[in-house]
């Protein structure tokens, strides 16, 4: 009798990929769900990144194996994009390694840096492949929390009072999903300190920098980070590309180099025309990410607020990021009894928070990935549920 790798009963199968059959199968028997749960962007890259695809893959040269390290022009326009955003200056060189997204990136650098039993520390609540992909690696995960009193940050005394023997990555992600708390310089500094202190990898995931975000920073503009640190970035969120899948990482020489002897034995790099067009949109004018990760955003997210406030769900409004991030009313039992509730009556899908920990058994999350139309649909639909 054939059996699954044991891995697998460590971990269950993704919330949304199940949930997303679930929708299916209603939207086949004629029930137009809204979808306000996964963090796709509906709008489209650019037009000189479109562009710059199409008129690279009419080539007849362009279509062969690409270099594990990323092309070179891809490299320089991340670095020149780092420097002009975040003021940080990274070596195109050896300091920069673009990735299939981001997502594949929390593989190769577990596998450079965690051996079976190792701890690796994931936020609770946070993005659910942090633990999912450690568990199935065999590293010991150890929850750290961030509760909304502290702003969704790291209580460093309480990291400091655990047992950090063993432990090798510290994953951190901000401005955070899924509570939109916001990156500050402060809150960078101590995370760099903490790392240099108990000699730990702090991995940090910085995907929504620009979203609804005036002023975006990075984890590498503390002095002597990238020693001890990593920072992922991804161009999916901020750029109107997921489908792409096209991220980076960022960290010192020696670093990247681990991460590559991993990486170049999993893939085989990306379509040249796709990382050309990347280059491109990362010369995005100013404008153009005003309109489309601000104005948008903003409009957007008036109206789902709206939809929190119909639900009697309480939010913090300095949010930032692709997602509003709401308290439950105490009247409700479980968040599972208002959300199946709004699926099954409003025909309108919103994420429960306990899919990213039980910090976030009592919250609720609503994509921003929606045009208006359909967020003000939605809303008008949530206003029909009887309470």
């Amino acid at each position: 009798m054939i059996e699954p790798a044991k891995r697998l009963s460590s971990v269950l199968e993704y919330y949304f990929s199940k949930k997303l059959k679930q929708i299916a199968e209603m939207n086949a028997a004629g029930l137009d769900i809204i979808s306000l749960g996964v963090g796709s962007p509906d709008m489209p890259p650019s037009e000189a990144t479109i562009h710059t695809l199409c008129e690279q893959a009419k080539k007849a040269d362009v279509h062969g194996y690409q270099p594990y390290t990323g092309i070179p022009e891809l490299r320089e326009a991340f670095a020149e994009w780092y420097k002009r955003w975040y003021d940080v200056a990274l070596n195109p060189k050896n300091e920069i390694q673009p990735l299939i997204g981001s997502k594949e990136g929390i593989l190769h650098v577990t596998l450079a840096f965690v051996n079976p039993g190792d701890k690796v520390l994931v936020p609770n609540p946070g993005y659910p492949t942090y633990t999912s992909l450690s568990t199935l690696l065999g590293a010991n995960v150890i929850p750290y929390d961030l509760k909304e009193d502290n702003n969704w940050q790291p209580d460093f005394d309480a990291l400091e009072s655990m047992d950090l023997n063993g432990v090798k990555l510290m994953w951190t992600n901000y401005p955070n999903m899924p509570t939109g708390a916001n990156a500050t310089m402060q809150l960078y500094e101590k995370l760099v300190n903490f790392a240099r202190k108990n000699q730990i990898v702090i991995v940090n995931d910085n995907p929504y920098s620009f979203i609804l975000n005036k002023k975006p920073i990075s984890l590498l503009s503390v002095e002597g980070a990238k020693e001890c640190c990593i920072e992922f970035n991804s161009m999916s969120k901020s750029h109107n590309m997921p489908g792409w899948r096209i991220g980076m990482l960022a960290t010192n020489a020696t670093f990247v180099s681990w991460i590559l002897r991993v990486k170049s034995n999993i893939d085989s790099g990306m379509f040249r025309p796709m990382q050309l067009a990347a280059a491109t949109a990362l010369r995005n004018e100013n404008e153009w990410h005003e309109a489309m990760n601000y104005d948008v955003y903003a409009k957007r997210r008036a109206l789902a607020g709206q939809i929190m406030d119909e639900l009697d769900c309480k939010y913090d409004t300095s949010q930032v990021g692709m997602f509003l991030w709401g308290k439950i009313p105490n009247f409700y039992s479980d968040v599972e009894v208002l959300t199946e509730k709004v699926l099954n009556e409003a025909h309108v899908f919103i994420t429960p928070g306990f899919i990213f920990g039980s910090n976030g058994k009592r919250y609720v999350r609503i994509s921003l990935c929606a045009k208006e139309e359909k967020l003000q649909e939605a809303l008008n639909r949530v206003k029909s549920i009887k309470k």
